[in-house]
Order: structure tokens, then C-alpha cells, then sequence
């Protein structure tokens, strides 16, 4: 789903690359590195879009015009796969998977096509002879550094995840650590088409089951955790771990999203940022509902 990306724009490639912080350099593994943790810690997992009433497509051009050029972030098909047409563009062998996140009850055929899984492959290091590297900036919390497609255990503090070849090796799956916001995802080892995720990312941005429909949130993974916003209420998973008060302050609401995360949205039109805000303290008030519901 990358063989076409010799249509990046340059413009478009420097300025992400400007918003990573990082030049242009030939394939490598410690270059690879840089991206991937720089993607993750500037470029935040986000889906206040959703509730904002913007209606994005997982066009991955699209992505990387928003994400170079209006400071904005996405959920998986949109990171990954702006990410992924990055690489590419910069000489990496990249490859785009159908991937399905799953919580307790296990992997499941419904799932498949709710996650977009990259992988890049001629690039061997002493660890990963074979030259596979797992890269995932769409899970959020998860990854902060690509994995080497190679089963076990992989540490990336705080968490401890882990690696499983599976059905005759089709599939590979990643198991997230407890402390993390899901149990775990699989994916297949096709070459993916942008098609193989539309039906899923229609549900997921617009049905009132989706779990992005119901709660807006950011996230904004480094090297020792993650913060979360999830409505009004931010929290940090990992090294200084803790949850704070709810934010019901609009003006603080704004300005800890561009502080924390990054998300300058004050050059949204103001019909669009009230509606943002609106749907947000709805959003909260359910929220409250539902505790006092379960007190």
C-alpha cells in the first residue's frame, strides 16, 4: 500500500521530517530508531477529531499533509500509514498489514482491519539477524521503539510486551503488558490495501458504539510512559503514574493539549473548536453518570 511513494511531496517530507526533529538520512537501523521514537513522543495518538465532527479519511497522503502541515496526529490507519509513506520516502522497505487489536475475550475475526500494523525488513542488527522490525506508532501506549520481528519477550519501560508466531506463520501477535490500555493485537503477514480498513475505520469514527465515538482522548507515549487524556481528565501511565482532576476550564482544557500533547487546535474555525468543547463536557457528564450508576 506504499509502492506509490515517490508521490510525497518534498514539501510535505520536510516539513515532517521538521516536526520530528530529525534529517534526512539513508536506511538504517539507528536511523529507524530516531523516527519511531520521535513519531511517538511528538506526534500525538489522537481522535479529538471524532468529536470535533471533522471527517477524516485513512488516505495516507492526507495524513501526512495534517501531520506535517497542521500539527495534528490520527489513530492508527492515520499514523501508521503516514509514517509508513514517510519511510518509504526515505528509502525504507516498508510494508502495511491488517491488523486486529482484541481485549480480554482473546483474538477475534471481527476485529481484523481495526489497526493498521507496519513492518520494514533489510535492516539486520546483531538482535534481529533477519532484518524484520516490528514498527507500531498507532497503538498509543504501547511501542516507543520499533521491535525486532522476533518471538519473546520485548521490554520497552514501563511495560513488558511479548511476541507470538502464529498459524503456520501467517500471523504474528503482540501481547501488551497489564498495565496497558488494551490486551493485545495480531495481524497478518499480506501485504495489506487501504480497502482491507475502510469498513472498520467508518465504524470506528462514526457508529455510537465506537469506543472513539464515546470518549475523546489524546495520547502522547516517551521513553518512561504515556499521558492520557481521556475528556477532561488527564492521567500518566508509568513513571510518575497518576490521575488528575477534571480540566473544566476550556481555556486550560486548549492550552494543556498544546503544552502536553502538542495539539495546537486554536487555528480551528470556532464553530468547530465549540463544538469540540461542547461534545467533550457531554462526553464527561456521561462519564459521571456512569460512576455514580456503579456507586
Amino acid at each position: 500500500m506504499f509502492e506509490a511513494t515517490a508521490r510525497m511531496n518534498p514539501d510535505i517530507q520536510r516539513a515532517y521530517l521538521a516536526r520530528l526533529g530529525v534529517e534526512a538520512a539513508p536506511p538504517s537501523v539507528p536511523a529507524l530508531r530516531l523516527l519511531v521514537r520521535r513519531h511517538a513522543e511528538r506526534v500525538p495518538y489522537e481522535t479529538l477529531w471524532i468529536t470535533a465532527g471533522e471527517a477524516w479519511n485513512i488516505d495516507p497522503y492526507e495524513a501526512a499533509a495534517r501531520i506535517a502541515l497542521h500539527g495534528r496526529g490520527g489513530y492508527c490507519y492515520h499514523m501508521n500509514g503516514a509514517l509508513g509513506l514517510l519511510l518509504g520516502s526515505l528509502g525504507y522497505a516498508v510494508r502495511g498489514h491488517v491488523g486486529g487489536v482484541h481485549g480480554p475475550d482473546a483474538p477475534q475475526a471481527s476485529v481484523m482491519g481495526n489497526h493498521l500494523v507496519l513492518t520494514v525488513e533489510g535492516l539486520p542488527s546483531e538482535t534481529n539477524p533477519g532484518g524484520v522490525w516490528y514498527v507500531d506508532n498507532g497503538l498509543g501506549d504501547a511501542l516507543h521503539d520499533p521491535l525486532p520481528l522476533v518471538a519473546g519477550r520485548h521490554d520497552q519501560p514501563p511495560f513488558v510486551l511479548g511476541l507470538e508466531q502464529v498459524a503456520e506463520r501467517s500471523e504474528w501477535h503482540l501481547t501488551h503488558d497489564p498495565g496497558g490500555g488494551f490486551t493485545g493485537m495480531t495481524w497478518t503477514t499480506a501485504e495489506a490495501r487501504l480497502a482491507d480498513f475502510e469498513a472498520q475505520h467508518q465504524f470506528l469514527s462514526t457508529s455510537p458504539l465506537s469506543p472513539f465515538v464515546q470518549v475523546p482522548m489524546a495520547e502522547r507515549r516517551d521513553a518512561t510512559g504515556a499521558d492520557v487524556i481521556r475528556g477532561l481528565v488527564l492521567s500518566r501511565i508509568g513513571d510518575g503514574a497518576r490521575t488528575d482532576a477534571p480540566v473544566t476550564s476550556r481555556a486550560e482544557w486548549f492550552d494543556l493539549l498544546a503544552d502536553l500533547f502538542g495539539l495546537r487546535l486554536y487555528a480551528l474555525p470556532a464553530e468547530t473548536r465549540e463544538q469540540l468543547w461542547t461534545n467533550v463536557l457531554a462526553a464527561h457528564r456521561r462519564w459521571q453518570e456512569a460512576q455514580s450508576s456503579q456507586s
